[in-house]
């Protein structure tokens, strides 16, 4: 079990996060996005992952990762159970997600094309 200090610790281990409120939960972003974030009630999380990533991960551990319900998840929001992940995979998988919210947001193709 992932305690909600140490996903904390670990989150904001990596260069540039902080800890913002977002709604009801605590983010963990970058200057760019939020990568995570962590309920009041500590048993899960939220990693915003890359979609091939998300797939290999639900399906290699489906009681650990699982994606969000509906279109967030089909954008890549993952659920991590921190009752059962393991600190590596979980390192590994905010690794990602960090990496991910850390680089410049892509345009839309239509503003791309409108601008040439």
């Amino acid at each position: 079990m992932i305690a909600t200090a140490r996903f904390r610790e670990i989150a904001l281990g990596f260069e540039g996060a902080s800890e913002v409120p977002h709604m009801d939960r605590a983010a963990f972003r970058t200057k760019r996005r939020i990568f995570a974030t962590l309920p009041p009630d500590g048993a899960t999380a939220n990693l915003l992952l890359e979609r091939d990533l998300q797939e290999a991960l639900c399906e290699a551990k489906p009681e650990a990762f699982a994606p969000v319900p509906g279109g967030w998840g089909r954008m890549g929001y993952t659920t991590v159970n921190l009752r059962v992940v393991s600190e590596p995979d979980l390192l590994a998988a905010l690794t990602e997600a960090h990496a991910r919210a850390s680089e410049p947001k892509k345009k839309p193709a239509a503003k791309r094309a409108r601008r040439r």
